[in-house]
């Protein structure tokens, strides 16, 4: 069935383009800064990069970040239950910890968990408005962790004048959505600050079990930006999250229980830019913080039995040197202090590293039509040693942007976690960076006067040492050898004004290639093969907006072993809204219309037909 919707898709995606237009706005004329860390336009830039922006957030009614971003190319992701629980994202192929988040730009991987990775569980949409996934190995800009990709997420600038925007939503299991947000400009000062609220009494985690596993998330996010002159400014950014959830445990058979997990997330940015020169010179000078405090209680109410904190202090410099029109010259120097503390079963832990960078990246447009972007960075870690890495990239258009040709070689490495160094048990103190190579080559095509606008891209991935538990010696070793290989595809139409189409597709052939007997060969898990998603949305002319989108992923692996499967499954939603006076919109979706049973992790429920109704205010 799935193979068969598949082509039916593909069947009318092929077709569609002779109707007519792309989506909102031209993506060529769009703005990207997760490739270099600077603003650019995205026909400057050789690497995959998909948009997802404020009106999409908007017109989907999506609650969770990783259900926007399970309908974007080379994304797979895994979800132990209810909303809120540990929910990782898979970037062409590559493992979870392999993806580096981003909140306004800002490194939010947990220097705590084993592997450093981002627990997307208490990401919801309540705060966003903008959302940039760079697929493919990229270090040079940003560090570690960015092997599979970059997950950038931004809260939204200030308002010119003044602005506000309030909205409300319940619906199946008793959950309530709330959130509100402000912000305006006043002379050389600009700020805003917004609050989201979600509840719900959730579904349970473990598929065998009956009760319901709670969850409550609170995200706050604040922002000002202060103009001491034409040259000179600050930025101040701040985002927090408040979590507690219900979950069931996971040791053995998922299986109902009364654990509990807390989480407070701090985030904070204080940067001082500098322009000079009529703009051939700029510079920014910033201090970014992190911290990450999650407590595990068996019964609730009681003191926490176990719990992990992470912090990570960063230093960041970053030049940017325009001498002429065509070339620029990207330089910095970062300086991080991560931190790890454990307490529980009688013993506590804490451990600490530094980490210093330089990298430098040239971009240069040689004649009209033609960027090319190269750079290198070198990483010192007081643990490990040293890191460097290289990447390139060009884009060329022949005939003023119709036609994009992409060409990408990117660099990544990975630094051991401070559990994986240290670990009293099973830490290993002369562990390797893990490091890939990812190679992809792409053509994005507008068709009918930019009504339509197709992309292709072919990649390939190879990463070495990889970190892994080593049964034979219980402890963590440089094991693993990985190959990932693929296409990915986009369609967006605007057929009419009213209409707007959006299609994805991905074939992810991500393999095992450590030569170890049991494994070698075998696809890495929870990484289905073959997944599209397709959305659709109509503006009726007296108001109402309705649109679908259907997902559909084919099967993968539960396992490393490929011996327990987890079957392909098609989801289904709807949605539709209406304004009521100038300011206000009624709204509703329902999620997995046709209530499938499938299941992302093995052993873990998912959620069925849902339905969901709110309101919105904007003045």
């Amino acid at each position: 069935m799935l193979k068969f919707a598949t082509i039916s898709i593909l069947a009318l995606a092929t077709a569609t383009p002779a109707l007519g237009q792309t989506s909102d706005g031209d993506p060529g004329d769009e703005i990207v800064v997760t490739a270099s860390g600077i603003a650019q336009s995205r026909d400057e830039v050789g690497q995959a990069i998909t948009i997802i922006d404020a009106a999409t957030i908007e017109r989907r009614q999506t609650i969770d970040v990783v259900d926007l971003l399970a309908t974007t190319p080379g994304v797979r992701f895994n979800r132990t239950g209810t909303t809120g629980s540990v929910t990782g994202v898979s970037l062409r192929g590559a493992e979870t910890t392999q993806t580096l988040v981003l909140i306004d730009g800002v490194k939010v991987n947990d220097t705590s968990g084993i592997g450093d990775a981002y627990d997307f569980g208490h990401l919801l949409t309540g705060n966003f408005n903008r959302i940039e996934v760079l697929r493919g190995s990229n270090s040079v800009v940003h560090g570690s962790q960015a092997i599979g990709g970059v997950v950038s997420l931004m809260t939204a600038t200030p308002a010119d004048g003044f602005a506000a925007n309030a909205s409300a939503q319940y619906g199946y299991s008793d959950t309530l959505t709330a959130k509100a947000g402000v912000s305006g400009t006043a002379g050389r000062v600009s700020g805003g600050i917004g609050g989201a609220y979600f509840r719900t009494d959730g579904i349970s985690s473990a598929a065998v079990g009956t009760e319901r596993d709670g969850y409550r998330n609170f995200a706050g996010n604040a922002r000002m930006s202060a103009a001491f002159s034409d040259a000179l400014s600050l930025d101040l950014r701040g985002y927090y999250i408040n979590a507690d959830l219900n979950y069931d445990s996971f040791f053995g058979t998922p299986a109902d229980s009364a654990d509990i997990a807390k989480l407070d997330q701090y985030v904070g940015y204080a940067g001082l830019n500098l322009d000079l020169f009529d703009g051939r010179f700029t510079s920014r000078a910033a201090v970014t913080w992190l911290r990450n405090e999650r407590d595990y209680y068996y019964v609730r109410g009681t003191a926490p039995d176990y719990g992990y904190s992470g912090t990570n202090l960063r230093f960041e410099y970053k030049g940017v040197v325009t001498p002429v029109e065509q070339a620029k010259l990207i330089f910095g120097y970062e300086h991080e202090r991560p931190d790890y503390d454990f307490f529980g079963f009688g013993s506590t832990a804490s451990e600490r590293a530094n980490i210093d960078s330089v990298y430098a990246l040239g971009v240069v447009q040689p004649f009209v039509g033609l960027s090319l972007t190269g750079g290198v960075r070198r990483d010192e870690h007081s643990q490990f040693g040293g890191a460097t890495t290289f990447g390139a990239n060009s884009n060329y258009s022949p005939n003023g942007g119709a036609t994009n040709v992409r060409l990408s070689y990117g660099e990544g490495f990975k630094a051991p976690s401070l559990y994986q160094l240290y670990d009293s048990f099973s830490g290993n103190v002369s562990l390797r960076p893990e490091r890939s190579k990812s190679y992809d080559v792409g053509i994005d095509q507008k068709l009918a006067d930019g009504r339509a606008v197709v992309s292709l891209t072919a990649f390939l991935r190879d990463t070495t040492d990889q970190i892994n538990y080593d049964n034979a010696t219980f402890t963590y070793g440089n094991i693993d050898r990985t190959r990932a290989r693929g296409v990915e595809a986009t369609l967006a139409l605007k057929p009419t004004d009213a209409l707007n189409v959006t299609a994805s597709y991905s074939y992810i052939d991500a393999r095992d290639r450590s030569g170890r007997p049991a494994f070698d060969g075998k696809r890495l898990p929870r990484r289905a093969e073959n997944a599209i998603s397709l959305s659709a949305d109509y503006d009726w002319s007296f108001g109402l907006s309705t649109g679908a989108t259907l997902t559909m992923v084919g099967d993968s692996f539960d396992d490393a072993a490929n011996a327990v499967s987890l079957d392909g499954y098609a989801l289904a939603g709807i949605r539709a809204s209406f304004p009521v006076g100038g300011n206000f919109e009624v709204y509703g979706r329902i999620d997995n219309l046709f209530d499938a049973v499938y299941a992302t992790a093995a052993g873990y429920g998912v959620y069925g037909r849902a339905a969901y109704g709110g309101v919105r205010a904007r003045f």
